[in-house]
């Protein structure tokens, strides 16, 4: 896509969002292009699944297609959840001291568990490719390799959803570390850690003895 069709796919993005739904005409005056222009990357979005349409009849003449970003779309505008999760961990640390946080962070790894166990069948090689794909469903940037010497694996995290408060929390590290050895029934060992300064997060599995 060229430079000018990304500027204007971006435009039509933040129009729908300070705007609301519009129809295509709304869209083309405020662009300052032709309606076929318009529709043009109305399509791309469409197939993007970051708009939707909906079919507005009108007081005359022909019911009109207007045009509303999706929830996917919501997902491109800046986000501060972070933030607002630290805050409120630091205020139950507050108020009911550590113990409270790492239960906390436990019932999150508790639910993982049985969501990810359900996933895991066949043998640890099996094991450790699901993981990796649930785990890049979440947006870790997963690769998964087998050691040289073939006797065990090695996955990488090369991006951290939650980086902000993993290193706040280191909670969040070690019940990753305790997940990953529960659904894989194997020996885990985190070499590099991207809360603790590190580029990557590195886990190295073996079978367990």
């Amino acid at each position: 896509m060229t430079n000018e069709g990304t500027s204007t796919r971006d435009q039509i993005l933040h129009m729908l969002k300070v705007k609301g739904s519009l129809p295509v005409s709304d869209m083309a005056v405020e662009l300052g292009i032709t309606e076929m222009a318009v529709r043009r990357h109305l399509n791309t979005l469409e197939r993007d699944n970051l708009i939707k349409s909906t079919l507005v009849r009108q007081a005359m003449g022909r019911p009109t297609n207007v045009y509303s970003l999706s929830q996917e779309a919501d997902e491109l505008f800046p986000r501060n959840y972070s933030h607002l999760t630290l805050d409120f961990l630091q205020d139950i640390k507050e108020i009911d001291g550590l113990s409270k946080i790492e239960m906390l962070f436990r019932r999150r790894e508790n639910r993982l568990e049985e969501t990810y166990r359900s996933h895991m069948q066949g043998d640890l090689e099996d094991r450790v490719a699901k993981l990796a794909e649930l785990q890049n469903d979440k947006g870790y940037m997963v690769e998964w390799e087998k050691d040289e010497n073939g006797d065990g694996y090695r996955i990488q995290e090369f991006n951290c959803p939650i980086s902000q408060v993993a290193r706040e929390f280191n909670q969040a590290c070690s019940c990753e570390l305790s997940l990953f050895r529960r659904v894989l029934k194997a020996n885990v060992e985190q070499t590099t850690c991207m809360a603790k300064g590190g580029d990557k997060c590195v886990f190295q599995i073996k079978e367990a003895k």
